[in-house]
């Protein structure tokens, strides 16, 4: 079990307004608009659905009755629901609803700890359209994997993973020697970015490559997190010119 805890914030110099707002929004759409996940109607509703994004429709789908195969127990599988806007919004609609109370928790940790430093690079306006545009960038990276791997083009995707793999992105590129705190098996460990980083996004593609083929692994869209974690890693040098221009500045000037 290896999950990060925190980081260096010691040079931050902002307080990260927009992170604490996206945070609290995606917290405030699994509770009161997904109702604790409960609400299968605005959560079929408003997934992005590969099938809607690639035709431009909206599906609607019947609710079916599956049976576990090892206990025989009956279960309802929802169909999709009506969605009331444009389909291709669901590109952003998706990225504040989550599968659960721990797909919620796992990836607000992750933006608490790395999205923080990327709004103090960018500011506050250039990290909100950053995260955004990330995290459509993902949810298209998804939608064209499924098409090309022939998986179901049906089943929703949602969550703020894609984002946030944008953010790990821009953070590799940016402070690659920040130190990031890692919980290892009850011990802590403080390591560079680059590593920890890099052991996630390796983690991604290994368990991507083993989706291939199939539907998505574990019912995680591995194609969205490595989509995710390109532009980020690619937008950046754009996004983030101004800080970069100030860091090599000071370099020079035997400042860092």
């Amino acid at each position: 079990m290896v999950f990060p805890i925190g980081d260096d914030n010691r040079d931050r110099k902002s307080i990260p307004v927009v992170n604490y707002l996206l945070i609290a929004l995606n917290i405030f759409a699994y509770v009161y608009w997904q109702g604790l996940g409960l609400n299968d109607q605005v959560t079929f509703a408003y997934s992005t659905v590969p099938a809607e994004i690639l035709t431009g429709h909206d599906i609607v789908t019947d609710s079916k009755i599956a049976v576990n195969p090892y206990d025989g127990e009956r279960y309802k599988i929802p169909g999709l629901e009506v969605t009331n806007i444009p389909v291709f919004f669901t590109l952003i609609t998706s990225m504040f609803m989550h599968g659960g109370l721990a797909h919620l928790a796992g990836n607000m940790l992750y933006l608490w700890i790395f999205g923080d430093n990327i709004e103090d690079a960018l500011g506050h306006l250039k990290y909100l359209l950053f995260y955004l545009l990330c995290g459509v960038l993902a949810g298209l990276s998804h939608v064209f994997s499924t098409a090309i791997f022939g998986q179901n083009l049906l089943i929703p995707s949602l969550g703020a993973s894609g984002a946030i793999s944008g953010m790990l992105g821009a953070y590799l590129r940016l402070f690659p020697g920040k130190g990031i705190h890692l919980w290892i098996f009850f011990i802590i460990l403080t390591v560079p970015a680059f590593i920890a980083v890099g052991i996630w996004f390796a983690f991604q593609v290994m368990n991507g490559l083993g989706a291939l083929g199939g539907e998505e692994a574990g019912g995680v869209a591995y194609a969205a997190h490595i989509g995710g974690f390109i532009a980020g890693l690619l937008l950046i040098g754009t996004f983030a010119k101004d800080f970069l221009a100030r860091r090599r500045a000071a370099s020079r000037r035997g400042w860092i």
